[in-house]
């Protein structure tokens, strides 16, 4: 199929020549029951063969998908690995080196200081820069300014800042720049050009069209797995506020695809293929948080939209292939699967679930606000001058994020160590970068440093997310809600310290210690990144498989839902909702009710082209019919076939273009047959090379014939139909539920139009 074209704009008839078009021709929609009857066909096939020949190659055609999920599992757990450890060492750069050896980061240079835990010492580095008085602490982990003597430098803290802001500077433009020279640009058939970068952003949006029915040609590609992988590393390490998470799916979805590509059972079938991309997105999530079971619900909630139980068995063994892989590549050392892992030996108390439902009330309002807010941005982005300045974009956004975050601790962290710090309980001599407080008076430098950490990461997420980098939205959500979760953990916890005997507090006992700050953070990650993206039983899942903690699972399920409360009563759609509706990409949110507004009447095209099939239908009045629908903008359409007023079949462009190449040989006066009709030309069926379906000429004295073909292998003689009169919530079902291109409308048999799910899915878009 050569095209297809987005309707943008409205009318009330649906009229096309009042469209506004944008071409995508790399957006196909698929016909998930033709693809259903072709795998049927297959298996029929293979159910007919016998003896140990028959018995053996069902034997493997049933092993093959299992055989496939792990292979992507292996592939994707080394791809992690190898991600997160090139990342880890390129971030650590902006801070120093080694001078024991160049090529190891922070984590393994100073893997054993003074018995201290890596991710402690790496904050502590980062709470107090070391002066060379300090460098017995770490001997061989330098900063940049240790490169020059005392005497050559004035003021130390200033080279290791521009050092800090330099290095950044320039992993983000290598990321940008990956994306800016490997973009994708797609021609329409009345020459639009259409740009798009497959390696910029998250990834998961997209993910979602092609589960949902939709194929994006290239999107899942070779090219885009590596740019998106080697960008990634470099857009992490910059310093940039973002995440692996969602880039991870991508990437997990593009070796899902690519592996396809090893079994004709999934390669010649797209059905089928989907569902190995569902479980090649519960391994993207499994190998971003090292939790399989969440990665599963996650494919199951966000992105699949056909999730049988076969599928979903597939995943759970992807996913634990993944993280199995991980765990045993083991790539820094700690032998845990669990990122942020963290032991809560306190309980909360009833008190407590005032401050925890406020989170989820915060959750919801700000993930609404995010939504919004960045959407508006994004959209302001794309349509202004901003656009045909990408890198320069970049360039400054990144200067400024690390600008203003290098002067306080938290805001300089890496995401991931930051999350873990706020997650933590303070024990007796914990410090957690200052969060565990032991004194009263060190309360307020504390809280005005996270504070500051919460509105920075909070403003420069919404304008952050959406840049011409890989990128993604999970790890920002949780690092802005335990920011301001822990906030509000230190707060009760200094008012318990100021008024131990208080009537509120009495559920303490009078313990000296009684709240849990790093209970609060998690309690907040989670509302936010509820609000952000509407996840709700995965997050728990995945929460829980982070942390390793069950003690505050009932807080957090709670939490969550008033969160998702909240956000939905704001406003109804996610981030990856709005980032699709962005893009212009064709999506029918199977989740979502709609009060429609028009009649299927309405909805339906009448002034269509048609095929009578008791016509002399030529090669060449064939051609002009399917170019004339191409220029139209129904590449991805077809043809009702009739016999009068009367629906005998259904003919799509791509089958009429492929059954008219295999005809070309026989002269453009090729006389072309649908159906019935075919029958009465006493024509001898010819099936072979060159034939479409089946050829023929005139014979005896009818030696002056035109040839014939016959395209009734290629027609729907079924075409999926509804009255007239059928409620638009029926058509809706209909379009969901089997996910079939198109619907013919029919009154007592006789034809009366057609509705595409383009056209469709425009109709929705304005629904309310």
């Amino acid at each position: 199929m050569d095209g297809l074209l987005i309707y943008l704009g409205s009318t009330p008839a649906f009229s096309p020549p009042c469209f506004t078009i944008l071409y995508y021709r790399f957006v196909i929609p698929l016909d998930w029951i033709h693809e259903f009857v072709k795998e049927q066909i297959r298996l029929r096939t293979l159910r007919a063969l016998r003896g140990v020949r028959g018995s053996l190659a069902n034997m493997w055609d049933s092993i093959q998908a299992w055989l496939l999920v792990c292979i992507i599992g292996v592939v994707c757990g080394c791809l992690a690995a190898l991600i997160d450890v090139c990342s880890e060492y390129l971030s650590d750069l902006k801070t120093g080196y080694c001078a024991r050896d160049f090529t190891l980061g922070q984590t393994f240079c100073c893997k054993s200081v003074n018995g201290r835990s890596t991710c402690r010492y790496r904050c502590i580095l980062l709470l107090q820069p070391r002066s060379r008085s300090q460098a017995i602490d770490c001997p061989d982990w330098r900063s940049w300014s240790e490169l020059w003597t005392p005497t050559q430098i004035h003021d130390p803290q200033w080279v290791d800042f521009l050092a800090y802001c330099l290095i950044g500077i320039t992993f983000a433009l290598v990321s940008a720049g990956l994306v800016y020279l490997n973009p994708n640009r797609h021609r329409g058939s009345k020459g639009q050009v259409k740009t798009t970068y497959y390696t910029a952003g998250s990834g998961i949006p997209e993910v979602k069209v092609i589960l949902s029915g939709f194929v994006i040609r290239g999107f899942l590609g070779i090219k885009t797995l590596w740019v998106k992988s080697v960008g990634l590393v470099f857009s992490v390490a910059s310093g940039i506020i973002t995440g692996k998470e969602g880039p991870f799916v991508h990437v997990a979805c593009c070796v899902g695809n690519i592996a396809c590509r090893i079994f004709d059972k999934y390669e010649k079938n797209d059905g089928k293929r989907r569902e190995i991309l569902s479980a090649s997105a519960a391994a993207g999530v499994a190998m971003a948080f090292g939790a399989p079971i969440g990665g599963v619900l996650f494919s199951l909630e966000q992105v699949s939209y056909y999730f049988p139980n076969k599928t979903m068995l597939r995943s759970y063994m992807c996913a634990l292939i993944a993280a199995m892989t991980l765990k045993f590549i083991n790539p820094f050392r700690t032998d845990k699967i669990v990122m942020f892992q963290v032991t809560y030996d306190r309980e909360w108390h009833w008190f407590e679930l005032g401050f925890f439902l406020a989170l989820g009330v915060f959750g919801g309002v700000y993930g609404s606000i995010f939504c919004k807010l960045n959407y508006l941005w994004v959209r302001y982005r794309r349509t202004s001058w901003i656009k045909d300045h990408q890198i320069a974009e970049v360039l400054v956004y990144v200067t400024l994020t690390l600008v203003l975050s290098y002067p306080n601790i938290y805001t300089r962290m890496n995401s991931t160590d930051l999350v873990a710090t706020l997650f933590a309980e303070c024990k007796e001599g914990d410090s957690y970068s200052g969060l565990c407080v032991h004194q009263t008076s060190g309360y307020t430098t504390i809280v005005k440093l996270l504070a500051f950490a919460f509105f920075n990461k909070a403003i420069l997420t919404i304008i952050t997310f959406g840049l011409r980098v890989p990128h993604g939205i999970f790890v920002p959500s949780l690092v802005i809600g335990a920011c301001l979760g822990r906030l509000m953990g230190t707060s009760v916890e200094y008012l318990y310290r100021l008024y131990p005997t208080s009537p509120f507090f009495d559920a303490c006992g009078g313990a000296g210690t009684c709240i849990t700050p790093g209970a609060y953070a998690l309690v907040g990650g989670a509302a936010v990144l509820c609000g952000v993206t509407k996840m709700t039983l995965s997050l728990i899942v995945i929460l829980f498989e982070l942390t390793g903690s069950l003690t505050y699972i009932l807080p957090i399920m709670l939490v969550v839902m008033v969160a998702k409360w909240v956000s939905d009563f704001i406003s109804p759609e996610g981030v990856y909702e709005k980032m699709i509706r962005i893009a212009g990409h064709p999506f029918l949110n199977n989740q979502r009710e709609y009060i429609h507004t028009k009649s299927t009447g309405e909805l339906m095209q009448s002034d269509l082209d048609v095929i009578d099939a008791n016509e002399e239908n030529t090669v060449t009045t064939l051609r002009a019919k399917l170019s004339a629908m191409i220029y139209s903008g129904f590449a991805d359409g077809g043809f009702p076939i009739l016999n009068g007023d009367l629906l005998v079949g259904y003919i799509s462009c791509s089958e009429l273009d492929h059954a008219l190449e295999k005809t070309k040989h026989l002269g453009p006066d090729t006389i072309c047959y649908f159906g019935h009709s075919a029958a009465d030309s006493s024509m001898e069926d010819v099936r072979g090379e060159g034939g479409a379906g089946g050829v023929g000429g005139g014979s005896g004295g009818h030696l002056l014939a035109p040839p014939t073909a016959d395209f009734t292998v290629y027609v729907d003689l079924a075409p999926l139909s509804v009255s007239l009169r059928a409620s638009v919530e029926m058509v809706t079902e209909l379009f969901s539920k089997l996910g079939v291109r198109y619907l013919c409308v029919v009154e007592q048999g006789r034809f009366q139009g057609v509705i595409h799910k383009k056209r469709f899915l425009h109709y929705l878009q304005e629904v309310k």
